[in-house]
């Protein structure tokens, strides 16, 4: 018996990267140890230009890593919330290049200000402890999703290359 499937396609939605970023106030960080052991954490951060920085402690596993110039991955999401659908929260995941930024260089004092402005006076009481440093975040590369049928290729200035719509999904 033959039958004949058709399939509804879904309508992408219009990305908004920039606005899922501007919702955000910490980010989602992945990263890998030295072993290849994963760690997974979060940090609240700033944006200057489309490179994201954090103000982290050693005390933290992920801080070593991140230090080290470890392989990272960090993610935006809709909050659980604010979504209509679980399975398909809008979302933003950038392969990262990290640096440790020399503390009380320009970048420092023009990155901890901000942070400030944007966390509260705790950053001031941080920023002066011994075991936070400040890291950037570089975006390499990443991907963008805002529901079924809407994902997008991302650049390294978090703009869209691309629909992912070389791939369907197949049901059974």
């Amino acid at each position: 018996m033959n039958t004949t499937h058709t399939e509804k396609k879904v309508k992408p939605v219009a990305p908004k990267v920039k606005e899922l970023i501007e919702r955000s106030k910490s980010v989602i960080l992945a990263t890998v140890d030295a072993e290849g052991n994963p760690n997974s954490s979060y940090a609240p951060f700033v944006q200057v230009g489309n490179t994201f920085y954090i103000l982290v402690s050693f005390m933290a596993r992920h801080t070593k890593n991140l230090s080290e110039g470890r392989k990272t991955s960090i993610m935006f999401i809709e909050d659980e919330s604010a979504t209509k659908q679980i399975y398909a929260r809008e979302r933003l995941t950038i392969e990262a290049a990290t640096s440790q930024i020399e503390r009380d260089s320009e970048t420092w004092n023009t990155v901890v200000t901000k942070l400030k402005e944007s966390h509260g006076k705790v950053v001031d009481v941080i920023s002066e402890m011994g075991d936070f440093i400040l890291i950037a975040l570089e975006p390499v590369k990443g991907s963008y999703v805002n529901g079924f049928g809407s994902a997008y290729f991302v650049d390294a200035n978090l703009e869209i290359i691309e629909h992912r719509n070389d791939v369907n999904h197949q049901s059974k």
